[in-house]
């Protein structure tokens, strides 16, 4: 038998019991552990069954048994063969310190070759604990929390109260007041004369003053402005050319006329 083939065998029967027994060795204890938080009590992590190793002989019947019924051999002679083997196991161990069984994990000595465990992180002994995972509520509390809109109310009018006919004043909401009105008296025929109109005011105050001619004048329509300066610069060139021509008609019929045309003229 080989270390692999003792590690199945535990493995397999640690499963379906609570503790597996190697003879002159220890025992495999398997305990279950409930549900617990972490990360600051934001994780669930799920319940789980813990491997652990213990040097006393708590049961030593297990693994022999199952190693006779495999091999189709005898009570006997698979606890004297399954003895002697573990025996050999313990001796080597105490001399390589660590020792790994696939699947379950390492069995170590100290110097004083006390023996202990450690188990595999990948080691699953829970089959009913099969889907289970951590929970984070961190992730709950942020899709469940409430959405919180917030709209104020329209302010409602006022609305004055009524009166009623026989002097009694309605609230706005149906309600009748406590506080009676009394009921407004109809006029008196006899009511008091109107006071006299006032007096028309003086002729002098109410004659309207009228503004001084300057101002009452109208301000000139700036494209009339542009007009009448257009005719004053006209009228000033034909002055000037006029002028011109009386002093200098030579220079003028230069400007109005070709030197052909000139001496046209002048033959």
């Amino acid at each position: 038998m080989d270390i692999e083939l003792l590690s199945k065998m535990v493995g397999d029967l640690i499963v379906r019991h609570d503790q597996v027994g190697l003879p002159g060795v220890g025992t495999f204890v398997a305990e279950m552990v409930p549900a617990s938080f972490s990360d600051k009590g934001y994780t669930i992590n799920p319940p789980y069954r813990r491997l652990t190793f213990c040097t006393d002989n708590r049961e030593e019947t297990l693994l022999i048994d199952f190693y006779a019924s495999a091999n189709h051999l005898s009570r006997e002679t698979a606890g004297l063969y399954i003895t002697q083997y573990l025996a050999e196991l313990r001796s080597v161990l105490e001399q390589r310190k660590s020792i790994t069984l696939p699947g379950l994990g390492r069995l170590r000595a100290t110097r004083e070759n006390h023996l202990f465990f450690v188990a595999d992180e990948a080691l699953d002994i829970f089959p009913g604990g099969i889907g289970l995972r951590p929970v984070s509520l961190k992730s709950h509390l942020l899709e469940d929390d409430p959405v919180v809109i917030r709209v104020q109310l329209p302010v409602r009018p006022e609305v004055p109260d009524q009166v009623r006919n026989d002097g009694e004043r309605v609230r706005n909401d149906g309600q009748v007041a406590s506080e009676v009105i009394p009921a407004e008296e109809p006029e008196s025929a006899a009511a008091e004369p109107e006071a006299p109109a006032a007096e028309p005011e003086s002729a002098a105050a109410a004659t309207e003053t009228v503004p001084p001619a300057g101002k009452a004048r109208r301000e000139m329509p700036s494209w009339l402005l542009l007009l009448l300066v257009i005719v004053i610069l006209a009228a000033l060139f034909l002055g000037g050319f006029m002028l011109l021509a009386y002093i200098a008609p030579d220079m003028v019929d230069s400007i109005l006329y070709t030197p052909d045309e000139l001496r046209i003229l002048k033959y």
